[in-house]
């Protein structure tokens, strides 16, 4: 019987956390495995890295089955890692995991009934809910990844209000000061674990590679090409990754040495997960370190190196360059095959007030920056009005909750709530000019923060003058 059983998780997902190289004497173990296994609130402070919420995640997934619907919210880029994850962890437990990377095959099986594990970005996840395909009184269990990460969490302020108090809520995050507000919001009187380890400054100088999720294994040849290092250490959090690894580096290479624990001295020490600031301290004692950074994960490496000096692989910039011939060749053969006289006639008049290779730098960057398809017209886009509410940032408010309240409360369309002002002592909310009167009203009395607020057409005006009647 595989020790962690013990801890209350079944004993296939505890033999793949065995597996992993987790121990029952490691807190993320002994604390935040039984703690998420029983169904209670846990705050996991560690580094922007999937391995680290391994046991966490293996006590949700011990609580899923046929009553059991549990939810990972993750950016876009984390999505596969995610589903490797969880099936990794899960699979040989029967579970049935989702990876959402579209709305259409996952609204057809959330209504069929054949998901025991949601894993989709916080938007693609309130649409599902919105189009009534995901039942959130099934939800044992939603766990949030790194959120700090995310760009804007306007999207979970309406799934988290419609959850079940009794649902538990997972937060994962590497800067807790950031996530603070959004723990005490959904997550209060969460166990914490992971935040006992004591400051140890800054480490340096690390060298960095950016690099997508998917691509840290090809970037570790790349690594090895440009360095060329006597000896390399290649470190992971736990052995989850080290099989990948393994397939595309040269094992005749004696010199090259796979660890997730102490690193050995080395020329070269390869962090292929972010490590701890304490951890990083004993890799750069080792040797020189480079660090594989997903994006996202800048301010997290900010907090634990400096100096830090990016590294270009020439693959990257190899592939980049070859992505700009093509649509260099693409022009090309739209100018020699076809000629564009509709488009000439239409940026004619650009051209007599700008330059022509100022016009086309433009078009470019929105041909390269909006799928290939140019903005509307800006005759197109409706008239807003701005509704002000007596209530800032001196009363603890924030933008989530009054998206929140908009939202759950006053039903407005999340679509339909544009750019959220908040100022020290009220807030400014931009609305369709059609439709502001109406929200004002019914905004108007209801209670934020445990604050009666006012609401009304903001008319513009002094500065000073905003709070007044």
């Amino acid at each position: 019987m595989p020790v962690l059983e013990s801890l209350h998780v079944s004993s296939s997902i505890a033999a793949a956390l065995e597996r992993a190289g987790w121990n029952p004497d490691d807190p993320m173990v002994k604390e935040g495995l039984p703690t998420a296994a029983r169904g209670h609130n846990l705050v996991v402070v560690a580094p922007p890295a999937l391995p680290y919420a391994a046991p966490a995640l293996a006590g949700l997934l011990t609580r899923l089955g046929p009553d059991g619907l549990g939810l990972v919210l993750c950016p876009a880029g984390q999505l596969d890692e995610w589903g490797a994850l969880a099936n990794g962890l899960g699979g040989q437990a029967g579970l049935r995991i989702h990876v959402a990377h579209g709305s259409a095959r996952a609204l057809r099986r959330l209504r069929e009934g054949v998901v025991d594990l949601l894993i989709a970005t916080p938007d693609a996840t309130l649409d599902l809910h919105r189009r009534s395909a995901l039942p959130l009184d099934r939800v044992a269990g939603i766990l949030l990844a790194w959120p700090e990460q995310w760009e804007d969490e306007a999207s979970l302020a309406p799934l988290m209000q419609d959850l079940s108090k009794d649902t538990q809520r997972l937060i994962l995050t590497a800067l807790p000061t950031r996530a603070s507000d959004l723990v005490e919001r959904y997550a209060r009187r969460a166990l914490t674990v992971g935040a006992t380890e004591p400051e140890t400054g800054p480490v340096g100088p690390v060298r960095t590679v950016t690099v997508p999720w998917a691509d840290r294994s090809r970037a570790i040849t790349e690594v090895l090409e440009m360095l060329d290092p006597r000896s390399l250490v290649i470190w992971t959090a736990d052995h989850t990754a080290q099989a990948g690894i393994r397939r595309v580096i040269p094992e005749t290479e004696p010199e090259i040495h796979l660890t997730s624990g102490d690193a050995p001295k080395a020329e070269l020490i390869l962090a292929f997960d972010l490590p701890s600031g304490r951890r990083l301290r004993q890799l750069r004692d080792a040797g020189d370190v480079v660090l594989l950074v997903p994006p996202g994960a800048e301010s997290y490496v900010a907090t634990i190196a400096a100096p830090i000096r990016p590294l270009r692989l020439s693959g990257l910039v190899d592939r980049v360059a070859a992505e700009a011939s093509a649509r260099r060749s693409a022009i090309v053969r739209t100018l020699e095959t076809a000629p564009p006289e509709r488009a000439l006639l239409t940026l004619a008049p650009l051209f007599e007030r700008y330059d022509p290779s100022a016009v086309a730098a433009a078009l470019y960057d929105l041909w390269t920056t909006s799928g290939h398809e140019l903005p509307p017209p800006t005759a197109s886009v409706p008239p807003v009005a701005k509704i002000y509410v007596g209530i800032g940032k001196r009363d603890g408010a924030t933008v989530n909750d009054l998206v929140a309240v908009l939202t759950k409360e006053v039903r407005v369309e999340r679509g339909k709530i544009g750019r959220v002002e908040l100022r020290d002592g009220y807030a400014l909310i931009e609305i369709p000019a059609q439709e502001a009167e109406g929200v004002a009203s019914a905004l108007n009395g209801r209670t934020i923060r445990r604050k009666r607020v006012t609401a009304r057409v903001d008319r513009g005006g002094p500065k000073g003058a905003r709070g007044a009647k």
